[in-house]
């Protein structure tokens, strides 16, 4: 099953700036996690994102807030029970999804979206964690629970479709 862009919501999980500093990588999940909300905008694909207690964590990296829609403040790891199912734009139902932790905040929210029946496709290297072991261990059990593990650049791809896209030497000088 392809992502399609125009059936694709782009979910950024807690990429907040207290946060991030302890991620292994934060800075390769943050430059990530900005290609893929800058490639959304390029194909009209809504960015959603989440803070998970922002008066206590502070807020997402500056650069992710411009990139996103709206922001969705939580409480739950899981973002769906504070509001994010009912923040989603209608009509769109392939959920494509990155940021932290990935096997607290990101894996609660993806499994929540895949039993409320969305599909879900979580961008690997648009994830991170402090402890990589728990990193690798999420992403497999999300591919167990029924997501589809990808890269950004296969998002990339798969959303233009062809070489031929308007957009497409805006997107590959912004994925090399």
């Amino acid at each position: 099953m392809l992502m399609k862009a125009e059936q694709s919501i782009l979910v950024l999980v807690d990429l907040q700036e207290k946060l991030m500093p302890a991620i292994s990588h934060g800075g390769d999940v943050i430059h990530q996690c900005l290609t893929l909300a800058t490639l959304a905008g390029l194909l009209d694909v809504p960015v959603v994102g989440t803070e998970q207690l922002p008066d206590k964590l502070g807020h997402n990296v500056a650069d992710v807030r411009e990139l996103c829609d709206q922001t969705i403040a939580k409480v739950h790891f899981d973002a769906c029970p504070d509001g994010l199912i009912d923040a989603l734009p209608e009509g769109r139902q392939q959920i494509v999804i990155g940021g932290c932790e990935t096997h607290v905040c990101m894996m609660q929210t993806a499994l929540s979206l895949l039993d409320a029946g969305f599909k879900v496709w979580v961008v690997a290297d648009a994830t991170g964690s402090r402890n990589e072991f728990d990193r690798d261990v999420a992403l497999d059990r999300l591919s167990e629970s029924g997501a589809r593990i990808v890269t950004v650049e296969m998002v990339a791809f798969e959303w233009m479709r062809h070489c031929q896209h308007p957009q497409f030497r805006n997107i590959q000088a912004l994925i090399k």
